[in-house]
C-alpha cells in the first residue's frame, strides 16, 4: 500500500485516476470536494495558490504526490497572473513541501505545449528536444517555467523520484474545452497550408498511466499520447464536416480587429496555435515506462464524437 497525495482531484483527470488508486491510502485535495469521491479516498481542502502545500502535504506525510492542479482552461476573466500563481508558484510550493516532507516520488502533468507552437518544430516531438514554449500562450508558457523548475528540483533534491508526463490533448466522455469548442463549430478553421495535426490520450489510459507513474512505474520524463495524429481534413471527415482554410495573414488581421471589439477571446498570436501544434513521439511511453495506450489518437477522437453527439 502506498499513501498517495493528489492535487487537482475535483478535475476531470483526478476524477478519473481516483477509482485506479484502490488497495492505496489516498487523500484527494482541491479547491472543493470532488463529485465522486470512492471510499478508501480522503479530501483535504488544499489551495496550492496559499500556505496549504506546505501545511498539508506535512500533515499527510505521503510517499507520492501526484500533482494535477492546473489552469487548462482559464474563465474569460482570469488573468495572466491568477493563472501563474497555480500553474508555477502552485507548483513550485508543491515541489518545495515533498522536498521538505521526504516524499519519496513527485507525479507531474506537464503537456506538449511546453515545447511551443514554433515552425520548426521536429515532427514528431521527443523528451530529448527542448521545450521552447511561448510567452503569447500563458499555459504554453507556464508549462516550460515547470519544467525548468522541475529540472532544479531532480539536481537540488535527487533523493526525490519524478515523473513528468508531457500529455497531448486529452479527451473522454463529456470533456468540453477550448479546444473541443473547435470541432462544434459547423466547418473546422484552418490556417491554409496547415495541417494542425492533434494528438489525443484517452482520460482513462491517462489514468491508468497516472496509477503506473504513482505505484511501480520507472521515473523520467514521458511524451503521452496515443498513437498517430489527425489533421484538420480527418477531423472534418470524421464529422462530415467542411474545413474553411485562411491565409496566415488574413486570419491575423481578422483576429486583430475581433478582439479590440470584444468579438473574439483570441489575438493573432492564435493562428501559431492553429499552425504549429506539437506532435508528440509515444516511443518512450511504451518502450521504457512500460505502457501502451488501449485507444488511438482516431479512436479516442471517435469514443468523444460519439460521446458528444456529432
Amino acid at each position: 500500500m502506498t499513501r498517495i497525495l493528489i492535487t487537482g482531484a475535483a478535475g476531470m483527470v483526478g476524477q478519473a485516476l481516483l477509482p485506479e488508486l484502490v488497495g492505496h491510502e489516498v487523500f484527494a485535495t482541491d479547491l472543493r470536494r470532488p463529485e465522486s469521491l470512492p471510499e478508501y479516498v480522503a479530501f483535504l481542502p488544499m489551495d496550492v495558490t496559499s500556505d496549504a502545500p506546505a501545511r498539508v502535504i506535512t500533515k499527510v506525510k505521503p510517499d507520492v504526490i501526484v500533482h494535477l492542479a492546473s489552469i487548462v482552461t482559464p474563465t474569460p476573466k482570469m488573468g495572466r497572473a491568477a493563472a501563474y500563481a497555480v500553474d508555477v508558484e502552485g507548483t513550485r510550493k508543491v515541489v518545495n513541501a515533498a522536498i521538505a516532507n521526504g516524499v519519496r516520488r513527485l507525479v507531474v502533468t506537464s503537456s506538449g505545449a511546453a515545447y511551443g507552437y514554433h515552425a520548426d518544430n521536429r515532427i514528431p516531438l521527443r523528451e530529448r528536444d527542448p521545450l521552447r514554449g511561448n510567452p503569447e500562450f500563458p499555459y504554453s508558457d507556464h508549462k516550460r517555467q515547470v519544467e525548468e523548475l522541475l529540472a532544479e528540483a531532480r539536481s537540488a533534491a535527487p533523493d526525490l523520484e519524478q515523473v513528468v508526463l508531457r500529455v497531448g490533448t486529452v479527451l473522454g466522455a463529456g470533456t468540453e474545452n477550448q479546444i473541443t469548442a473547435l470541432f462544434h463549430k459547423p466547418r473546422l478553421l484552418a490556417v491554409a497550408g496547415s495541417e494542425s495535426p492533434f494528438v489525443f490520450i484517452w482520460t482513462h489510459d491517462l489514468a491508468r498511466i497516472l496509477r503506473r507513474a504513482a505505484t511501480d512505474g520507472p521515473p523520467g520524463v514521458y511524451n503521452v499520447a496515443g498513437d498517430g495524429a489527425m489533421g484538420v481534413t480527418d477531423l472534418a471527415d470524421a464529422m462530415g464536416k467542411s474545413v474553411l482554410r485562411l491565409p496566415a495573414w488574413a486570419l491575423k488581421a481578422a483576429l486583430s480587429v475581433a478582439r479590440p471589439l470584444g468579438l473574439s477571446r483570441y489575438g493573432p498570436e492564435q493562428v501559431r496555435f492553429l499552425q504549429y501544434r506539437p506532435v508528440l513521439d509515444n516511443s518512450a511511453l511504451k518502450s521504457e515506462f512500460g505502457y501502451t495506450p488501449e485507444k488511438t489518437s482516431a479512436e479516442v477522437f471517435a469514443f468523444w464524437q460519439k460521446q458528444a453527439g456529432l
